[in-house]
């Protein structure tokens, strides 16, 4: 099983095309394949503050109904769902550019977008458990004893990390550092987190690399065990990054 899963993508498309092709993948059909039958998973968030969260949703959509592509859901996808139902959400921390741009759609376009990511999301598992269980791509993690779980707990961690339930000066939710505790076989590769270069501790990766605040954005591929990276386009900001999380 050869898989390539690609960190937090946040509507930069430009990125995810130049990342796929680095790697070796074709977009002469509109999707991203690969000749060598390598297969993309995604650690989720793939809309949301970068400028083409809509085209990201139909190439993924696409990939993962023709090409049986893996994904799971972020936070932040797990929040445009929500939208999508009609449930009151506050369209902010990067929801609004995706709101903006799905609002500019034709009605016929719009009910299409909204039918394909309301489906991607309704078939996604909460996390992939892949390679016989030798793989698992969860967007902000997952404790070892939470593997093969669904509990609102689990979805939580899942979903937000390990969250403590206090607030980091800058009013994200402070967070353990799980992965320093780790010690499960399975390979753990996650997200959530930016950090500027991909972090591993123990058996599990980090490659949230902030493409959408202008540093990169990068695979993990497996089973080679190696990262590759493309730079964003976007402005650098600095001060979305941590360089590790907390306890």
């Amino acid at each position: 099983m050869k898989i390539d899963v690609i960190g937090d993508i946040h509507g930069c498309f430009r990125e995810f095309e130049e990342l796929t092709k680095k790697m070796g993948y074709n977009w002469t059909t509109g999707i991203p394949i690969h000749p060598d039958d390598r297969k993309l998973a995604f650690v989720g968030d793939l809309t949301d503050r970068g400028p083409e969260s809509i085209k990201v949703i139909e190439v993924v959509y696409q990939l993962v109904q023709k090409e049986g592509a893996h994904y799971s859901p972020g936070n932040h996808c797990n929040k445009l769902y929500r939208y999508f139902l009609g449930n009151k959400v506050q369209i902010t921390h990067g929801l609004e550019t995706t709101v903006a741009e799905y609002e500019e759609l034709p009605p016929k376009k719009k009910a299409e977008v909204k039918n394909q990511f309301t489906f991607l999301y309704e078939a996604a598992p909460l996390y992939q458990i892949l390679d016989n269980g030798k793989l698992i791509v969860a967007h902000a993690g997952i404790r070892e004893d939470y593997i093969g779980k669904n509990s609102n707990a689990v979805k939580t961690f899942v979903l937000y990390g390990d969250i403590t339930g206090k607030k980091n000066p800058d009013g994200t939710p402070e967070r353990r550092d799980w992965a320093q505790h780790y010690q499960g076989k399975a390979m753990i590769v996650y997200g959530h987190t930016p950090i500027k270069e991909p972090k591993r501790a123990n058996r599990t990766i980090n490659i949230d690399t902030g493409a959408v605040f202008g540093n990169k954005l990068t695979a993990y591929r497996y089973p080679e065990d190696e990262v590759i990276s493309v730079d964003s386009s976007l402005p650098y900001d600095e001060s979305r990054f941590r360089e590790k999380e907390d306890g």
